[in-house]
């Protein structure tokens, strides 16, 4: 029996990290030949204060081994990949892996935060305005959870600096620079930006709601109400778990998109301070290497949700 259910999620899993695979290799290939053809390069960053001669990038090319043609870096740069290898920064000449690893942490810290934010914020507001209807309550709270997310995320983060300098004496940014005990306000002010701001509350808000109030309206439901038995027992799958997963997963690239401004704003050592800094000295294989770290977040929101719709139904699998 544990066997047979087992079977679907295997059968999802495989076919799910198959389709990854082939995915992240065609988003290397897009953000490879975007940048192959963006204007400038990274060796006249490392010749910057000097005249960046054809015959001076041409050497560094040469010392550093960089093949001439673009479908040769490529294959260069996706041999070493497949092995864990993402090269090494252009700038700092350090190896790109180990830096992206601590400031990937650092992201999913602030993304994860921020996540947790947005469902204790929406997630009370959606229950009651399904529960309840349009009330005295539920109204200005669904009202305001849209005004919340309508604010433009570096006008919040900006705001929330303001008031705790000018106010409180907290200076949120300086968190980077700190010693071994930082403060955990330092942590807490970026992440509550990131949650309440990032636009998430009105669509889990709104999806949410919906797709309550359709399951508590479903006829065994009511059967169960009458019954008096558990609702939120018979509802809690359908009406519950599977909107709030299928919802979160299509917000992990905004949560990833307004972590790049959060991170600049608060002085984040996240990898959106990387990228941003990468793209200013054109080291391209730290572009590289985030976009195929932040388009492998996405797809793993993607694949929690299939695997808990799976889980929930395991007939999908097939589908």
């Amino acid at each position: 029996m544990r066997a047979a259910s087992l079977k679907p999620l295997a059968r999802l899993m495989g076919r799910e990290l198959l389709m990854t695979f082939f995915l992240l290799i065609g988003v290397s290939v897009v953000v490879f030949v975007i940048l192959y053809l963006a204007p400038g390069d990274p060796f006249s960053v490392l010749l910057e204060g000097e005249m960046p001669t054809e015959a001076a990038r041409e050497g560094i090319r040469q010392a550093m081994g960089v093949p001439t043609t673009w479908y040769s870096q490529y294959f260069a740069w996706l041999g070493k990949m497949l092995v864990g290898d993402f090269g090494t920064s252009i700038r700092t000449g350090m190896p790109v892996l180990p830096e992206l690893l601590r400031v990937g942490w650092n992201t999913l810290v602030l993304t994860g935060g921020a996540m947790l934010v947005t469902l204790l914020v929406a997630v009370p507001v959606a229950l009651y305005s399904a529960v309840r209807g349009v009330t005295l309550i539920s109204w200005p709270l669904t009202i305001l959870a849209y005004v919340i997310s309508a604010l433009p995320l570096f006008w919040l983060g900006y705001l929330v600096l303001y008031v705790a300098m000018r106010h409180f004496g907290i200076f949120p940014f300086a968190f980077a620079s700190l010693g071994s005990e930082p403060k955990l306000i330092y942590f807490l002010l970026p992440i509550l930006v990131l949650g309440l701001g990032s636009g998430a509350i009105s669509e889990v808000v709104r999806h949410l709601r919906e797709e309550s109030s359709r399951v508590l309206d479903e006829e065994y439901v009511r059967t169960a109400r009458a019954k008096g038995a558990s609702v939120w027992r018979h509802a809690f799958k359908e009406g519950f778990l599977l909107p709030v997963t299928a919802i979160m997963a299509t917000k992990v690239p905004f949560l990833i998109g307004g972590a790049i401004i959060v991170e600049q704003v608060f002085n984040w050592p996240g990898m959106g301070r990387m990228a941003w800094q990468a793209a200013q000295d054109r080291d391209y294989p730290v572009i590289m290497a985030i976009a195929i770290a932040a388009a492998l977040l996405v797809r793993i929101g993607t694949l929690v949700q299939r695997v808990v719709y799976v889980t929930v139904n395991p007939r999908a699998s097939q589908e």
